[in-house]
């Protein structure tokens, strides 16, 4: 039998929070991808669904705001961050692109309309993001995931 770091019950060898106050027992991944998770089961559950408005693009800005001291919350926020500065980027680098390419033919309208068929990756990149937050797993997106601009 082990105790808990943190409130000192005695708990089960397999068991991963204590059941008296939630803290985390065990540093077991579910799988090598991963993020280092430091959040309390408590944390996760009361979190969702500000985890949830931060892949909603500037909604972002509510749980960056409201969920200050949460880890679960604050680590998808600075995912949707990411994601929504990606996605303004990437409009404002498309909207110039097609501009110039307009100006020099209208012929040439199929590469306007496959880079704005690109934007539907930061779709699929909001959908798994939020899929990971319901599931209550601090898991990085592909690609951009590994980018921190909230500590």
């Amino acid at each position: 039998m082990a105790y808990c770091d943190k409130c000192g019950v005695q708990v089960a060898d397999d068991v991963r929070f204590c059941p008296a106050c939630g803290f985390k027992l065990m540093e077991a991944r579910e799988d090598s991808d991963n993020a280092k998770d430091t959040t309390t089961s408590c944390d996760v559950e009361s979190n969702k669904a500000m985890a949830v408005l931060s892949y909603l693009s500037i909604l972002v800005l509510i749980p960056l705001l409201g969920a200050k001291n949460s880890p679960f919350a604050r680590f998808h926020t600075n995912q949707g961050l990411i994601l929504c500065i990606a996605t303004i980027l990437y409009s404002v680098a498309c909207t110039i692109i097609n501009s110039i390419v307009l100006a020099i033919s209208w012929r040439l309208y199929f590469i306007t309309t496959l880079l704005s068929l690109v934007t539907i990756v930061f779709g699929v990149l909001a959908i798994i993001g939020i899929i990971n937050a319901v599931n209550g797993r601090m898991k990085e997106l592909p690609v951009i995931g590994r980018f921190r601009i909230l500590k």
